[in-house]
C-alpha cells in the first residue's frame, strides 16, 4: 500500500483568478492554511491527515473523510500556483485495543480470547492471506480508495509506535506528564480521575492493551512502571512500541510528531479539539487547522458506526450506483447531518450527472462551486446521459426487465443513436438501476385500484394517447395529460393557472399515475416516462390497470 503518484494541476489565468474569489467550503479551508504561513512561509511539505479506526469494516463516512481532505488539499494546490509540497496521510489506529466484539464479523465467539489485544494483533475472522483483523479492515479501506482514485500514503499506528517513529515525541510525553494530566484530568470524571494514564503500556504477559494507573514515571529513563495483569510490578520503556497513547492524547501527539497542518474530523470530536490541540502544543507541536462536519446517520436516523454496520458500506453503495455519486453526496452540505442510506441513491446519480451537464456551459466563478470541479481534480469528464437514473428505475418497474438488452431496447427507440458501445456510463447505469430495482423497489411494490374518477382520468389518458403522434416527446405528452386533469375536478388545484387562465393540476394527479401504474408513491416526470416507456407500451399498462391485473 503505497503512495499514488500526484496529478498536475491545469492552472489557467481564468481559474486562479476565479479561485482568488470562490466562496466553495474547500477554498474557504484552504485559505486557513495559507493564512496559517503567510509570516514564516511554507514547509517543506504540507500535510493533510485523515484518521481511521479499523475497529470495524470501512464505512462511507471513513470513506468521507478522505474524499472532502483531497478536495481541500485541491483547493489549495489551485490557490497556491500547485508550488507547495503536500501529501495526504491516511493513517489507521490499528493499535488501538479491541474493546467489544464488532455485530458484523463471523463467528464473534473466536474473537473472545483476543478481547482488548491491539487490533493489529487480533486474528482476522474474514479468512484470507490478512495477518491480523486490523490488516484486513486496512486492506478494505486501501482498495476503495484506490478504486476511486485517491493520491494518499497510508500509515499504520502499529508500523508507527513499533520502528520508532514516535518515540522523541514519546519521550517529550513522559517528561511532560504532569503538564498532560492537568489537561485531560478535568474532562473526567471523578473515579476516571484515580485512575487515568495518557499512556497504555501493552501487557508484556498477555499482550493486551492495559488501562492502569502509574505506579512511576521515569522522564531520566524513558520508562513507566505500573501492575500488570498478573499483579507483577513491571517497567518497559515508552519507545518501541510498549506503549501507545490513550486516543485523546495520541490525536495531539501525532500532529506534534508528524506536523499535521490539517485534519477533519466529525462533530462527535468537537469538545475535544482543544485537548487534542492543548497536548500537540506541549509536546513541542502546532495544532492543525480543523474542519467539523456533521456525522450520518442510518435510515433511523442512528449515528452510522463501523461496529454496528449500520447504514451502507463502501461496496452496498458501489453496487447501485458509480463512485462519483458517492463523491458528491459527500461533497454536498459537510456541516449538516444527513442520512446515508439506500433511498439517497438515485437522487445521488441524477444530481452528479446534471451538474456534470452544466459544467461545460458556466463562466469560471460558477464552475468553481459546480462539485463536479472539485470531485475530478479540476477536469470533469464530458459526459452525456440521455436518460435519468431515476427514469430508468421507472421503466425497470414497468416493464419488468431483467436484463439489459431490453431496457436498450426502449433507450434506442427514445434517444436514436445512443448505444451501449458510445454510451458506456449509461449502460452502467442501466446495470446499476436493474440492481437497485430488484433489490429495493420491488420489494416495496404495492398497486392500488383506481377509484371511479381515477378510472374515469385513466381512460382520458388512455384516449390522449392514442391521438398523438408515436414521436410526440415528452413536454407533449406533459401537456396533453396536464389537459386531461384539468377537465377532473379533483385535480384541479386553483392556486395555479393554466395557460388558458383556468385552474392548474394537482400534484395528487401524477401521485396517483404513479401508485396505479406504476406501484410507487412518486418519480421523475411523468410525460418523460411514457416517452421513454413508449406510447403504446402506455396505453397497455393502463388497460392492464383498468382491468385490474396489475393489482
Amino acid at each position: 500500500m503505497t503512495s499514488r503518484l500526484d496529478t498536475q494541476i491545469e492552472l489557467s489565468p481564468e481559474l486562479i483568478e476565479a479561485a482568488a474569489e470562490a466562496k466553495a467550503w474547500p477554498f474557504e479551508e484552504a485559505r486557513k492554511i495559507i493564512k496559517r504561513y503567510e509570516k514564516t512561509g511554507y514547509p517543506e511539505t504540507i500535510l493533510f491527515e485523515t484518521g481511521y479506526g479499523p475497529s470495524g469494516l470501512p464505512h462511507i463516512g471513513t470513506f468521507g473523510e478522505v474524499a472532502r481532505t483531497s478536495i481541500v488539499r485541491h483547493a489549495f494546490r489551485v490557490l497556491t500556483k500547485d508550488l507547495v509540497n503536500t501529501k495526504l496521510l491516511c493513517f489507521s489506529d490499528d493499535m488501538d485495543g479491541m474493546r467489544k466484539i464488532p455485530d458484523n464479523v463471523p463467528d464473534p465467539s473466536s474473537l473472545v480470547p483476543h478481547l482488548h489485544k491491539p487490533l493489529s494483533s487480533v486474528p482476522n475472522p474474514f479468512g484470507g492471506d490478512y495477518s491480523s483483523f486490523a490488516d484486513h479492515n486496512n486492506v478494505m479501506l486501501c482498495r476503495f480508495l484506490d478504486t476511486f482514485g485517491f493520491d494518499y500514503e497510508f500509515a499504520s499506528a502499529t508500523e508507527y509506535y513499533k520502528s520508532g517513529r514516535f518515540d522523541e515525541v514519546l519521550l517529550r510525553a513522559v517528561k511532560h506528564y504532569d503538564d498532560i494530566m492537568k489537561v485531560m484530568l478535568p474532562t473526567l470524571g471523578e473515579e476516571r480521575q484515580a485512575t487515568y494514564s495518557p499512556f497504555l503500556p501493552i501487557s508484556p504477559t498477555s499482550g493486551r492493551v492495559l488501562y492502569v494507573p502509574m505506579k512511576n514515571v521515569d522522564p531520566k529513563n524513558g520508562t513507566i512502571t505500573f501492575d500488570d495483569e498478573n499483579g507483577t510490578e513491571t517497567t518497559v520503556p515508552v519507545t518501541g512500541g510498549n506503549v501507545k497513547l490513550q486516543w485523546k492524547p495520541d490525536f495531539g501527539m501525532r500532529w506534534a510528531a508528524l506536523g499535521v497542518d490539517f485534519e477533519m474530523f466529525g462533530k462527535d470530536h468537537q469538545t475535544n479539539a482543544i485537548v487534542y490541540d492543548r497536548i500537540c502544543e506541549i509536546l513541542g507541536g502546532r495544532a492543525p487547522e480543523h474542519f467539523v462536519y456533521e456525522l450520518f446517520l442510518d435510515d433511523v436516523g442512528q449515528k452510522i458506526s463501523k461496529s454496528k454496520g449500520n447504514g451502507i458500506s463502501i461496496d452496498e453503495w458501489l453496487t447501485y450506483a458509480p463512485t462519483e455519486s458517492l463523491g458528491l453526496y459527500m461533497f454536498q452540505k459537510p456541516r449538516t447531518a444527513k442520512r446515508l442510506y439506500f433511498d439517497v441513491i438515485p437522487k445521488a446519480v441524477d444530481e452528479y450527472f446534471t451538474y456534470l451537464a452544466a459544467y461545460e456551459r458556466q463562466s469560471w466563478k460558477d464552475r468553481l462551486n459546480n462539485p463536479v470541479w472539485h470531485l475530478h481534480n479540476g477536469n470533469p469528464p464530458i459526459v452525456e446521459m440521455p436518460v435519468p437514473f431515476a427514469l430508468l428505475l421507472n421503466l425497470v418497474s414497468a416493464s419488468n426487465a431483467e436484463n439489459r438488452s431490453v431496457l436498450w431496447g426502449f433507450i434506442s427507440r427514445y434517444a436514436p443513436g445512443v448505444t451501449p458501445q458510445n454510451s458506456p456510463e449509461l449502460d452502467a447505469l442501466v446495470g446499476y438501476a436493474i440492481r437497485y430495482f430488484n433489490d429495493f423497489v420491488k420489494p416495496t411494490k404495492k398497486f392500488r385500484a383506481p377509484d371511479e374518477v381515477e378510472r374515469l382520468a385513466l381512460e382520458g389518458m388512455g384516449k390522449m394517447l392514442a391521438a398523438l403522434p408515436d414521436d410526440a416527446d415528452g413536454g407533449m405528452i406533459q401537456n396533453a395529460m396536464l389537459d386531461v386533469a384539468r377537465g377532473i375536478e379533483r385535480y384541479q388545484d386553483h392556486a395555479k393557472k393554466s395557460p388558458e387562465g383556468g385552474p392548474g393540476v394537482s400534484v395528487s394527479f401524477f401521485q396517483m399515475l404513479y401508485e396505479v401504474l406504476i406501484g410507487q408513491e412518486r418519480g421523475p416526470r411523468f410525460g418523460s416516462f411514457v416517452a421513454l416507456y413508449g406510447i403504446a407500451e402506455t396505453r397497455a399498462l393502463i388497460a392492464r390497470a383498468l382491468m385490474g391485473q396489475l393489482t
